[in-house]
């Protein structure tokens, strides 16, 4: 029982009292990161992706002030095709709720509503970090707190590639979260399945990952872990074809004054013009590819 608004949906609501493997996901990338239709569409298919493997999918939201762990297939319809959708982190999360807002989660938020529900696994595309230009703005996501505090492995193809990505990967060892790369040393970056950043830690297996996660909490360590799991490089855009992409996006983005919360899609937005549509193209492959590992993890943490 909770002293606030939340509701399961019907599957979520059998696999929990089954005690069967459940894998969060958010709901920003729906609202904020990707058009409509193929928001939804890709939202379906990555929800189905996780049932391939043997887990329940768990959209979390907010809609009109309830928390919902899992969206119905009207819910998760609508909220694709709906205007003016918040954007909540852990700040602002609560303050839509009490308001009887509708609001999209990130990273954090997501991961909040996931141990809330008792589900230890979350996949998302990218996770926020540390901007570019950080000395100046002090603009570093709430996701990277959140990764040391909250106690849900969250799977990823690294950071977003528009951000400061060394940076983002100091701050987090800092912070104390495990940053594992899955199948290979070095960290990926997103859209590009590798880097020139060697990774701190690296698993090949999703039961290696899921063990981790299960010493960390006997041992009563805080926060969860970041898996970085790299796009297929069938999918993936190269990191020297992307950096005069994302360096002109970021300078159009100064330009025109954008900052806080409208910096990401400001930048997703205007790096699919440049690519002509393919980094929409690899961020679909990326997401349901890290379904995929989450759902694998999911399966060893029942």
């Amino acid at each position: 029982m909770t002293d606030f608004p939340m509701t399961h949906s019907a599957e979520v609501a059998k696999a929990l009292e089954a005690g069967t493997p459940l894998v969060a996901l958010e709901s920003t990338i729906i609202t904020h990161g990707m058009p409509y239709p193929q928001n939804v569409e890709t939202a379906r298919a990555v929800e189905q992706d996780i049932r391939d493997g043997g887990a329940t999918p768990a959209t979390m939201a907010v809609i009109d002030g309830t928390l919902h762990i899992g969206l119905e297939a009207d819910e998760l319809d609508e909220l694709g095709q709906a205007e003016n959708v918040a954007k909540l982190s852990r700040a602002d999360l609560a303050a839509c709720i009490a308001l009887g807002g509708t609001g999209a989660t990130t990273v954090a938020a997501t991961m909040i509503a996931a141990h809330i529900a008792g589900i230890h696994v979350f996949a998302t595309g990218g996770i926020g970090g540390v901007h570019r230009g950080w000395e100046r703005s002090l603009d570093i996501s709430a996701d990277l707190q959140e990764l040391s505090q909250t106690p849900v492995t969250v799977v990823a193809a690294g950071a977003k590639a528009i951000l400061d990505l060394s940076a983002t990967f100091e701050v987090l060892e800092t912070l104390g979260v495990p940053v594992i790369a899955y199948g290979q040393d070095n960290l990926p970056a997103f859209w590009s399945a590798t880097s020139d950043m060697t990774a701190p830690l690296r698993m090949d297996s999703a039961q290696e990952i899921a063990t981790a996660q299960i010493v960390r909490n006997r041992m009563g360590l805080p926060g969860g872990q970041l898996v970085c799991n790299p796009i297929p490089a069938a999918d993936q855009i190269p990191a020297e074809e992307l950096a005069p992409v994302i360096a002109q996006a970021l300078e159009e983005a100064e330009a025109q004054g954008i900052s806080a919360k409208g910096v990401t899609p400001f930048l997703l937005g205007r790096i699919f013009d440049l690519t002509e549509g393919r980094s929409l193209t690899a961020n679909i492959a990326l997401v349901r590819n890290n379904a995929r590992l989450a759902a694998q993890i999911a399966t060893h943490l029942v």
